[in-house]
């Protein structure tokens, strides 16, 4: 499926979580002095400007970024991407998750992006351009079967699809599994929406039962605008980095707070 748009959500609370979780899991990986692969398998655009149409017609970034950033203290790994994204983009500019990795990691370091999307595929290689990111149109479960296990081995895979289709959730346990059978000691960092119709329910048991020693860890919020079925955010995380599960419980007081 092609018709997800991620300008339309970019910069709300799921992203919020997402995005911190990274920022702070790529940070603690960056302290020791040895190289490590990032691979995205559904990476959008890369950058995101939060006062084009179709982010004001959803309203979600002020009730994501607008609302729990100044939560965040100015040394936060996620803060200073925000915070550098500005100034280099315009007050208005949010990065996406491969931005987010790309400020984050090294020239040692490799990154590999994977967006099927043609129009965003573009629009992502343009966002990248100054940075040496191998950027791939093709399907992201398809890349991480290829490539892994990468090479340098020590990293970190960040898997976000849009769930657009029920299905996603039926065969995310299978390719979770077949890459860290490929990558055993790769963070494998999987995002899911908490929906309304608890839809995830069946994928996370399967995951917990594939993957006992993760980390789960989830935030729930008010939905967005009217209608709207999303009421929190997962992340799933295989190989969790030490001090992960201190991070998450600052976000949990976050959110609630």
């Amino acid at each position: 499926m092609l018709s997800y748009q991620h300008h339309y959500h970019a910069g709300n609370p799921a992203d919020v979580h997402k995005h911190a979780l990274l920022a702070w899991m790529l940070d603690y990986l960056v302290q020791k002095d040895k190289p490590m692969t990032y691979i995205e398998t559904h990476a959008g655009r890369g950058l995101y400007d939060l006062g084009d149409e179709a982010a004001l017609k959803t309203g979600e970034a002020a009730q994501g970024v607008g609302k729990y950033e100044p939560c965040f203290p100015d040394d936060h790994p996620y803060r200073q991407r925000l915070n550098e994204t500005r100034f280099k983009y315009g007050p208005l500019a949010y990065p996406g998750s491969p931005l987010v990795a790309a400020m984050s990691l090294r020239e040692s370091d490799t990154i590999h992006l994977a967006e099927l999307h043609p129009a965003e595929h573009v629009i992502l290689s343009e966002h990248l351009t100054q940075w040496e990111a191998h950027i791939h149109r093709q399907d992201g479960f398809k890349l991480a079967q290829a490539i892994c296990p990468p090479t340098p081995r020590r990293g970190l895979a960040l898997i976000d699809p849009s769930y657009e289709v029920k299905a996603d959730y039926d065969s995310i346990p299978k390719e979770l599994a077949n890459i860290a059978r490929k990558w055993n000691v790769g963070i494998l960092a999987l995002w899911y929406p908490l929906l309304t119709s608890g839809s995830h329910g069946a994928m996370l048991g399967q995951l917990m039962a594939q993957f006992p020693e993760a980390l789960r860890h989830e935030v729930r919020f008010g939905p967005v605008r009217e209608g709207h079925r999303m009421i929190g955010s997962g992340m799933f995380i295989v190989n969790p980095p030490y001090g992960i599960a201190d991070e998450a419980a600052r976000l949990t007081r976050i959110f609630k707070a």
